[in-house]
């Protein structure tokens, strides 16, 4: 009696101490926001919540989880630990990165990209997991992937989802130097054709390498994505401009980039709008000076401002970060 008395009560030890973690306030020093190698960050705004899905940034065999971290004010963070791994992901074994995140209809869809395939003929690809809170747990939405095969020549990784205006949703991805957008079906189980029959369209721009993501802004489509390699310190964000998100997207330029004085490899981000106003957030990740290593990745966040005629300036990365910013409103701003 006494060894199940002592079991039950080393099983309640643990779940309050998992309980705890999930509401650890982590310190906060401006950028990185928090602590820990992270990268390929996705933010989002849900119920007057700042959230950040990233990539756990790890050798590939070791990064098989996701963390999420929430703010009320983008300066103080919370960590909520392994809101999905593989042990939810039967067909996924390794290198599980990149998430995107939307919400529809009171649930919460994550995508994620798995195994790292390099031929049709290998298991993984792009995934879906579902969970009715920003927070987790997720769980395996398909029980495959969404996209297995490599459509125009994109690795299925990397994928953004983007609504549009008029409440169609798209999934933009791809890597190997090729960027793709299809339409998905009004519960995510699968991708529609277009009206011309094809389900896979190309929308390429030049130095296109991987990490898409699309907003909209004053009626202007603005795709934006990673160049260079990832691994090296001249990795970098480019954009374009387009009416649809079809585009076609001609390069524009450069707008965030590595500083030699405060960090290197800048790239591979997503944008926060605050709701009910025109003020911009770019979430990124860099490699801090003097870390050589591939993984060596913190989670970043800087202003991001326009020009009069709509064009994106060159972000200024800083240690400092920005300050307290809190939503107003209850609507989800534009990722």
């Amino acid at each position: 009696m006494k060894k199940i008395q002592l079991l039950l009560h080393l099983l309640l030890l643990m779940g309050s101490l998992v309980r705890a973690q999930n509401k650890t306030k982590l310190p906060s020093n401006g950028n990185p926001v928090f602590p820990g190698w992270y990268a390929d960050p996705e933010g989002a705004v849900f119920k007057n919540t700042f959230w950040i899905y990233p990539t756990y940034s790890a050798p590939y065999n070791q990064q098989v989880h996701f963390d999420a971290f929430s703010s009320k004010d983008m300066v103080t963070w919370t960590k909520h630990p392994h809101i999905l791994d593989t042990s939810s992901i039967k067909w996924a074994h390794r290198a599980m990165w990149a998430p995107a995140i939307i919400e529809k209809n009171g649930k919460y869809y994550f995508f994620f990209s798995a195994n790292d395939i390099q031929n049709g003929n290998e298991k993984g690809g792009i995934g879906v997991a579902i969970s009715d809170k920003p927070a987790g747990p997720f769980t395996d939405y398909l029980g495959k992937p969404l996209i297995d095969q490599f459509y125009n020549g994109a690795q299925p990784i990397d994928q953004f989802v983007f609504k549009d205006v008029d409440g169609a949703y798209y999934l933009i991805y791809g890597g190997w130097r090729h960027c793709n957008i299809a339409r998905l079906n009004d519960d995510f189980t699968e991708l529609i054709p277009f009206d011309d029959g094809k389900i896979f369209r190309e929308i390429t721009p030049d130095k296109y390498v991987e990490g898409p993501m699309m907003f909209i802004r004053k009626g202007k489509y603005y795709f934006m994505w990673s160049e260079g390699g990832w691994t090296g310190p001249n990795y970098s964000v480019a954009y374009a401009m387009g009416d649809s998100p079809f585009g076609p997207f001609k390069r524009i330029d450069k707008i965030l980039k590595q500083n030699p004085d405060i960090a290197t490899g800048a790239g591979h981000h997503s944008v926060i709008n605050i709701p009910g106003t025109d003020n911009w957030y770019i979430i990124y990740h860099r490699r801090p000076l003097g870390e050589s290593g591939a993984n060596s990745r913190v989670t970043c966040i800087d202003r991001m401002y326009f020009d009069k005629e709509g064009l994106i300036q060159p972000v200024i990365i800083t240690n400092e970060g920005v300050g307290k910013i809190r939503v107003q409103n209850k609507r989800s701003g534009v990722k």
